[in-house]
């Protein structure tokens, strides 16, 4: 059986970028700034490793590629993007190329989060 469901809205990567993101421009990201003419805010940013390079990033935008569009606009390289959630759903524990079917659970989550 096929599930329709809305849009979902949340979603959460876990961004690897070439160098250490840099103070400044991640205020700018957590603040929200103008890319192409609209302005982009994002829910939460957070560093996740002492080397600054590992970036989490929870979101709500939908626009095409724009993970990769909002830091190579500040000049990183973005090395892997990886989208870890989406609205309640993990792929916890689920390899690179798996898939799983829903749970009746998660299917009433998403049914409700939209």
């Amino acid at each position: 059986d096929r599930v329709m469901i809305g849009p979902i809205r949340k979603k959460i990567y876990h961004v690897e970028i070439e160098k250490a993101i840099e103070l400044n421009d991640f205020k700018i990201i957590e603040k929200g700034f103008q890319l192409d003419g609209e302005k982009i805010k994002i829910d939460r940013i957070a560093i996740l490793d002492k080397e600054k390079k590992n970036i989490g990033l929870e979101i709500h935008i939908g626009k095409n590629r724009i993970v990769r569009r909002i830091f190579e606009h500040f000049n990183y390289d973005v090395k892997k993007l990886d989208r870890v959630m989406i609205g309640p759903i993990t792929k916890k524990n689920l390899k690179r190329g798996d898939w799983r079917f829903l749970k009746d659970s998660e299917i009433r989550l998403l049914k409700n989060f939209s």
